[in-house]
């Protein structure tokens, strides 16, 4: 199984953006559990972060016939981009939204995500081991 794991604008700066919210833990601490969970369950993993929507279109769209799932945090795009969901929608690779914080129990306009239809499902609030059940979520699918 080979997983692909994107995330969206401003997650380079975990660990300095709002750590009440996101924790004091970095991206690349974050990459690196879920190489390690991933490496546990042989299953092969590339994670990639952007601030440009279509850099995430890209990388969705290249996933089709080299990955078997996607985990998704579009972070702000969630909200916004119509163009994130309609790629996830035209590969139709098994994907998970996953949020670090509770989005639902934060600004109204969070709990809109126009990523979520297309998914099979979302994790929301469980930090950084939302992304470890996704994995658990995406290989349970298989």
């Amino acid at each position: 199984m080979r997983l692909l794991v994107l995330n969206g604008p401003n997650l380079q700066l975990l660990g300095l953006r709002e750590p009440e919210i996101y924790g004091r833990k970095t991206l690349s601490d974050l990459e690196s559990e879920i190489t390690e969970y991933c490496k546990r369950r042989e299953i092969e993993v590339d994670c990639y972060q952007s601030n440009h929507e279509g850099d995430l279109v890209d990388r969705i769209g290249a996933a089709y016939g080299v990955y078997d799932g996607i985990i998704l945090n579009p972070a702000a795009y969630t909200h916004t981009s119509i163009a994130i969901a309609d790629a996830v929608k035209g590969v139709s690779i098994p994907t998970v939204e996953v949020h670090l914080s509770d989005v639902d129990s934060r600004e109204e306009f969070r709990k809109i995500s126009f990523v979520r239809p297309n998914c099979i499902k979302t994790i929301s609030g469980k930090g950084f081991a939302g992304y470890l059940e996704a994995v658990d979520v995406l290989a349970a699918y298989q």
